[in-house]
């Protein structure tokens, strides 16, 4: 296992997910389907957490696509993995928690995104 592409992988899902819950993407609609603002917490906490969360995501990617995937099977791999294993499982639990199928696009699309970029990734630095 390449550790710097476990690295870029994580990162590059980490800023990813930094875009796509701002202001500028999807960040208003997800406080709004929230009902508000979410607590505050450290940001050291939070961001260090999340990081920790996407470095765990990238070395289970990076087992499950192998050292050396070519980029359509990374890609592919991807998109199952984001939204068939992920974004699926996360529909299972909004339904029960009574969650918004808009909150779900929003979770479950980051979701996607993470892992196909993580396809992409791997697949061109595998």
């Amino acid at each position: 296992m390449n550790v710097w592409i476990v690295l870029l992988a994580a990162a590059s899902s980490f800023l990813v997910g930094g875009l796509w819950y701002s202001p500028v993407l999807f960040g208003k609609a997800w406080n709004r389907e929230n009902g508000g603002a979410v607590g505050e917490g450290h940001p050291a906490k939070v961001f260090g957490a999340s990081f920790a969360f996407s470095l765990v995501s990238a070395v289970c990617f990076a087992v499950l696509v192998g050292p050396s995937p070519e980029f359509a099977a990374a890609v592919r791999t991807g998109a199952l993995v984001g939204i068939g294993l992920v974004a699926a499982s996360f529909g299972i639990n909004y339904q029960f928690a009574q969650r918004s199928f808009r909150l779900w696009l929003i979770d479950g699309g980051y979701h996607a995104a993470q892992f196909m970029l993580f396809g992409v990734v791997f697949g061109l630095w595998g």
